[in-house]
Order: structure tokens, then sequence, then C-alpha cells
């Protein structure tokens, strides 16, 4: 289950969920980080749910290279 970081519970939270999906492809941190030409220390940030700053192109990278849609990485929780 991924970190969860509260800014403000009032309105919810959103997660990262990478880290699942990598595991259900059988894909590496390092092999994603060279399909996606994102670096490394990036990628784990997200693999492990502690980015407070989401970057569209990242995401953008991320879901043509692990071919799933945003809503399978980012989750939001009430």
């Amino acid at each position: 289950m991924p970190s969860i970081i509260y800014l403000n519970t009032k309105y919810g939270s959103i997660s990262c969920h990478l880290k699942e999906i990598m595991q259900k492809k059988n894909i590496s941190t390092y092999n994603l980080s060279k399909m996606s030409n994102i670096k490394y220390e990036v990628l784990k940030r997200y693999r492990d749910d502690m980015v407070l700053r989401y970057d569209a192109n990242i995401l953008s990278k991320l879901c043509f290279c692990l071919d799933c849609d945003l809503s399978s990485i980012l989750k939001y929780d009430k």
C-alpha cells in the first residue's frame, strides 16, 4: 500500500499506484527509467508515492510506456 501524504484531509488526498502497475507488468524501475527517459531518482519518488506536485509530462510518459490510463496511476481518496 502506498504511503499517503496528507496535506489537507478536508479535501482528501491523491495517491500514486505506480509500484503496483510496475509489479503487474513485471518491469523494474531501471527499465522503466530507460524506456521513458525519466531520471531514475524522479521515478523512484513516483514509485514510492513521495511526490507532492505531479508533472503532466512525466505522467504522460508513464501512461504511454505502461500502456495504461492516468486513473490507473493516480487515485483520489476522500
